[in-house]
């Protein structure tokens, strides 16, 4: 029996060609979801993710998170063999296409899988992510991902409905140099302030949570961001 990831493999060869034909930008690309038929090959039906837990969920994310990920990964930022190879030769406007896709789609959440941590670790997780630590000047994951953890337009992702292990990576990415955004680069700066016990906590308490139904990105923070970040707006603000 292949495997979820042969026949992931499998699918994304046969659909690089009609990703990268690019078509002329318009405000609405015909046969977009014909198109994108390789992102859905890893990351679910319209980009809900999929049963394995290793392809994260990008359907409904802000435009502006999705085609800074889609750049990052084209322009060597973020590095996975696959997604840099495929993005390698795609325009700033097609990827903004394809971000414009998936930011559309809405599916519904799964329930969240049982928690594998004990009520000592969640409650530290929970403590992490909705206050932060002020000792040691690490703020709230809800102080620039929203109060509902939903994201921010128009370029700040939604936590929830994401698998642990997926979470764990991409903290230990940014806190190890694996993984790097537009200077000054926030996430790297905090996660490095982040203890691997500080990233477990955190990462099992947001996949234990259940998605709101109406789970979307805010429209605007209503406090500035307590760091400045290079991908996003200066426009945003920074807490003093």
């Amino acid at each position: 029996m292949k495997s979820i990831a042969a026949t992931a493999l499998g699918t994304w060869f046969a659909c690089t060609l009609a990703l990268a034909q690019q078509p002329a930008v318009t405000a609405s690309p015909p046969g977009m979801a014909d198109r994108v038929a390789a992102c859905i090959a890893c990351h679910g039906k319209e980009g809900r993710a999929t049963a394995d837990g290793y392809y994260p969920r990008i359907a409904g994310k802000p435009a502006g998170y999705l085609l800074n990920q889609l750049q990052g990964f084209r322009d060597g930022h973020r590095r996975y063999p696959m997604m840099n190879y495929l993005l390698t030769n795609l325009s700033d406007d097609y990827l903004q296409q394809i971000a414009n896709f998936f930011a559309a789609q809405h599916p519904p959440y799964p329930p969240p899988p049982p928690p594998e941590a004990n009520a000592a670790l969640l409650e530290r997780g929970r403590i992490l992510v909705s206050e932060g630590d002020r000792q040691r000047r690490i703020p709230a994951c809800s102080a620039c991902h929203g109060a509902r953890l939903g994201g921010v337009q128009p370029a700040i992702p939604g936590l929830l409905g994401l698998p642990r292990d997926y979470t764990n990576a991409q903290l230990g990415a940014w806190r190890n140099g694996e993984r790097s955004a537009r200077a000054p680069d926030c996430m790297a700066a905090i996660a490095r302030e982040l203890t691997p016990e500080d990233i477990n906590a955190a990462s099992s308490w947001l996949s234990g949570q259940t998605v709101p139904a109406d789970y979307v990105p805010a429209s605007s923070l209503s406090t500035p961001l307590p760091r400045q970040c290079g991908s996003l707006p200066q426009a945003a603000g920074v807490s003093p």
